[in-house]
């Protein structure tokens, strides 16, 4: 493969000199679709509770490959057969996984492009990238799509034991200062191995995997879904919402024109190549100037809700392990209807309810595969000593109510 000018290389807090292994990943990390990612952040709100937390997509991606390139040596040394042009594919594929997501990461998942998902728009990106650089990234997007004829390159890419989810966990862990996330990926890349084309974690790695899993736990709970920010993120698709409401009727809205365009609402039919790039000059600070400018605006709901976020007066949280009663609900409606003088349905931008899921481990999808030292190949749950681990496969639901403090 050849190699680029050695002074191309990126320092990461995490893993230290992260290099570019060919021409083409420079000019993908160098192209303004891949650098709009550094002003995308990786934890959406989460910096509102972990200070820290300001980190970028661009930082992930990047660890991201940096990882894949240790797999892709692991495997070889282990005498698994993996071409030059599938290694490009895999370093693409991994680079440009996320490259589809919208401002604030999962917190806006779904509205910019109503019902769809950032992998939907990374294959966009990854479409358009391939004509401009002359199919270059044909491998890269079968891999990406899943249906490239080797599983286990596939599966290093989007799987339960992928690249992508050994980077984030280790990262949000450091940028959040939540050490119960923090990993070793070291150990579990250097535990891969192939079985019949797929991806296996030798026998003597089961640990390191069982700490993963319930790093995972510990991280969804205890971080991505921290009532705080979950409430934060709410209240930035509220004034989202409203934002889209108002302009829907009529109203004359100040903000940057790429964000304008997109609060009018794309449907997926009408999702062109000039939306792709429309859709590539929209980030966080696009959405955090919005919300400056709007906090003066005489809708008193937009106004109020865009105050709140900037000043972090967020409203009160109650996350329960049974579903809230409706009448608690609507009592709450009510009082914040009389109390801030507003209507029924304006009032309910500031009382609302829902819920969390998660599930750390799911045996029925990609399930992670463990080789034993006799050859046989099990399902890490069957081999686990860990009561607890047992556990993570069951999905646990949470349901959540938020209303303001001073009128309860």
């Amino acid at each position: 493969m050849a190699q680029t000018n050695k002074l191309k290389v990126f320092n990461d807090p995490i893993y230290g000199f992260i290099g570019t292994p060919n021409e083409l990943i420079f000019k993908l990390i160098a192209h303004p679709y891949f650098q709009r990612l550094r002003r995308i952040s990786q934890m959406g709100m989460s910096y509102l509770v972990y200070p820290g937390a300001h980190h970028t997509r661009f930082h992930h991606a990047l660890g991201s490959m940096h990882l894949m390139t240790k797999a892709i040596q692991t495997l070889r040394w282990k005498k698994i057969d993996i071409t030059e042009e599938e290694e490009t594919g895999l370093l693409c594929a991994i680079l440009l996984h996320d490259i589809g997501h919208g401002p604030f990461s999962h917190a806006l998942e779904g509205f910019v492009v109503e019902g769809w998902h950032h992998e939907r728009i990374s294959l966009e990106f990854m479409t358009a990238l391939n004509k401009e650089f002359g199919g270059q990234l044909d491998i890269a997007i079968s891999i990406f799509k899943g249906d490239y004829p080797k599983p286990f390159l596939n599966q290093l890419v989007a799987s339960q034991l992928d690249m992508d989810r050994l980077d984030y966990l280790k990262r949000d862990s450091f940028y959040s200062g939540v050490t119960e996330g923090n990993i070793n990926s070291e150990r579990l890349i250097s535990m891969l191995n192939v079985v019949d084309g797929n991806l296996v974690v030798e026998e003597k790695g089961i640990y390191a995997v069982e700490k993963f899993l319930m790093a995972r736990r510990f991280m969804y709970w205890q971080v991505y879904l921290h009532k705080t920010s979950l409430c934060a993120e709410q209240m930035l698709i509220r004034i989202m919402d409203r934002t889209r409401e108002l302009q829907r009727a009529g109203e004359n809205l100040s903000g940057n024109r790429t964000l304008l365009f997109f609060l009018e609402g794309i449907e997926a039919t009408s999702f062109l190549p000039d939306t792709l790039d429309r859709f590539a000059q929209l980030d966080d600070v696009d959405i955090i100037a919005g919300v400056k400018t709007w906090q003066h605006h005489e809708d008193p709901v937009l106004s109020r809700l865009c105050n709140m976020l900037l000043n972090r007066k967020l409203l009160n949280v109650k996350i329960k392990n049974k579903p809230i009663p409706l009448e608690r609900i609507e009592e709450r409606l009510s009082q914040t209807q009389k109390e801030w003088g507003l209507t029924l349905e304006e009032a309910s931008h500031f009382v609302f309810m829902g819920e969390i899921s998660n599930r750390a481990y799911s045996g029925n999808h990609q399930a992670i595969r463990i080789l034993k030292k006799n050859g046989k190949v099990t399902d890490v749950l069957k081999e686990s000593d860990q009561l607890s681990l047992k556990a993570l496969s069951k999905t646990v639901t949470k349901f959540y109510a938020c209303y303001p403090k001073e009128v309860v």
